[in-house]
């Protein structure tokens, strides 16, 4: 077993991962006027504070980590997915390219879903944004859904728990790959600046005009209304 991923990646991944989830799950289950559902946008603030260092850490950071380490080639992910329902694909030390490009789509559709969910908080309230916000969250969950399944074929398939390696930071490769370093310390400072962050807007959140604070700025946590907006919604809920 050969370390392949640092630890700054992997705290990444995990916070990304719980980001994205409980805001999603928020999102679906709690009313937008309730001041709960402050915590989805919360969650949301907290995965684009992961994503910001990891694209980062992607320019400057070990090998595995680099986006150029990332197989983007439409041609390979074409070749790969065919080996894969044949069992006759070789294995990536890295990224092989269906996690490349799950990786890439996922941060993409992260930064929209930073960028709209901020214009929808701030104003002017638009229903088109809205609707791009919604479409990148269900898109997201379908990458997530796929990301997952290809794990499991693999994992089957090839009889190699790739999953792990987002654990241990290990994947079983040739003897001769060299392990990545290991970043530990840079690794606990993300994990700890990004806790704070959370933390922070948590401690700081006023339930009665769901706003929360940081570094001395006040954040709107409920969409931007305008009177047009309001009433709008007080139309649709007498026809209810």
């Amino acid at each position: 077993m050969i370390r392949v991923y640092d630890l700054p990646t992997r705290v990444f991944h995990w916070l990304f991962a719980f980001g994205f989830l409980t805001a999603f799950t928020l999102a679906n289950t709690i009313d937008d006027e309730q001041a709960t559902f402050s915590y989805h946008m919360i969650a949301g603030a907290t995965m684009c504070m992961a994503l910001i260092w990891r694209v980062i850490w992607g320019f400057v950071g070990t090998k595995h980590a680099k986006f150029t380490d990332f197989n983007l080639n439409l041609s390979a992910l074409m070749h790969y997915l065919k080996g894969a329902l044949s069992g006759s694909n070789s294995h990536s030390v890295g990224h092989n390219p269906a996690s490349s490009w799950a990786a890439i789509t996922m941060m993409i559709l992260a930064a929209c879903l930073g960028v709209t969910g901020f214009l929808m908080t701030n104003g002017p309230f638009n229903e088109v944004i809205e609707e791009v916000h919604e479409l990148c969250a269900n898109a997201f969950m379908l990458v997530v859904v796929l990301h997952i399944c290809g794990i499991a074929l693999h994992t089957i398939k090839y009889r190699d728990p790739i999953g792990k390696s987002m654990l241990s930071g290990e994947k079983s490769v040739s003897d001769d790959t060299k392990p990545v370093a290991t970043f530990t310390i840079l690794g606990v400072l993300c994990l700890v600046a990004t806790l704070l962050f959370t933390t922070t807007l948590i401690a700081q959140f006023d339930p009665h005009t769901r706003t929360t604070s940081i570094f001395g700025v006040t954040w709107q946590l409920s969409e931007f209304e305008t009177d047009e907006h309001k009433a709008h919604d007080e139309h649709y809920d007498e026809h209810e």
